[in-house]
C-alpha cells in the first residue's frame, strides 16, 4: 500500500452523479437543507440523507442546525476550488450537461464560486490586478502587494480584519469555464461583498448567476480595465 493522501476515497465520495449534483448545488455559497439537496440531485429524502452522511464524514461538507432545520455547506474553500477545477477538466473534455437556454451565457460572464466572483468577470478581474503589480507570485504563493494592499485600502476593503483571518488571502482558483485564474481567498470574498454593497452586482436567487447593473459595468471596468 502505497503512502500519502487518498486522492481515490476523495474522488469517489465526488464521482457519485448524486452526491456532485449536490456539492454543484452548493457552490452558490449558501446553505441548503437535505430536502433541497435531495431536489437538486433527483433522489429520496432517504437516499439524500445517506449521501450527505457520506460527504459529512468525508469532509467535504459542514453542517448546522438551527431551529428544527439542520443545514448543509461547503466545509471549506479547497472544497470548492477542487470542484471548480474539475467543471473545468470536464468541460474541457467535452463532458457538458445539455442545458440550453439564456443562463448559459450569464453563467460564464459572472458568477459566484462558493463565495467569490467567477466567470469572464472574475477573470477580467484577476488579470487586471496581476498585470498593475497588485498581485505577484512568491514560490509559487500568490500574495498581495503594498501596491494591492493601497488598491485595496482606497477600494473600502479593511484589510486589517482580513490579516487576522487564519485562512488564506489570495487564493488561485481555476475557472471552469475559462480554464483561467480568477482570485478567491478572504480577499477574493471580500471583493465580492464589497461590490455587492456598492450596487455593482447582484445574485440571482436559487443560482451561481451574478448579474452586473448599469451602475456597476462603468464602476468595474475603472476599477478593473480588462488587459
Amino acid at each position: 500500500m502505497k503512502e500519502g493522501p487518498n486522492i481515490a476515497r476523495i474522488a469517489a465520495l465526488i464521482g457519485d452523479p448524486a452526491r456532485a449534483n449536490m456539492l454543484t448545488a452548493l457552490m452558490t455559497g449558501k446553505a441548503l437543507t437535505a430536502s433541497e439537496l435531495a431536489a437538486e440531485a433527483g433522489v429520496t429524502l432517504q437516499t439524500a440523507s445517506s449521501h450527505l452522511t457520506k460527504l459529512d464524514q468525508g469532509g467535504l461538507l459542514r453542517q448546522r442546525k438551527q431551529g428544527r432545520h439542520k443545514y448543509f455547506a461547503l466545509a471549506h474553500d479547497d472544497v470548492a476550488s477542487v470542484l471548480e477545477a474539475l467543471m473545468g477538466l470536464a468541460a474541457g473534455q467535452g463532458h457538458l450537461r445539455t442545458r440550453i437556454g439564456p443562463k448559459d451565457p450569464e453563467l460564464r460572464r459572472a458568477r459566484v464560486c462558493y463565495n467569490h466572483l467567477a466567470g469572464d468577470l472574475g477573470i477580467q478581474m484577476y488579470d487586471s490586478m496581476t498585470s498593475r503589480g497588485f498581485l505577484k507570485h512568491d514560490d509559487k504563493v500568490l500574495t498581495l502587494t503594498d501596491q494591492g494592499r493601497n488598491f485595496i485600502t482606497k477600494f473600502g476593503i479593511d484589510l486589517t480584519g482580513l490579516d487576522q483571518q487564519k485562512a488564506p488571502m489570495c487564493l488561485e482558483c481555476l475557472d471552469w469555464s475559462e480554464r483561467r485564474s480568477h482570485l478567491a481567498g478572504s480577499l477574493g470574498r471580500a471583493l465580492l461583498s464589497h461590490m455587492e454593497a456598492l450596487g455593482w452586482v447582484k445574485r440571482t436567487q436559487g443560482s451561481r448567476v451574478v448579474s452586473v447593473t448599469s451602475k456597476g459595468q462603468t464602476a468595474f471596468a475603472k476599477a478593473f480595465p480588462a488587459q
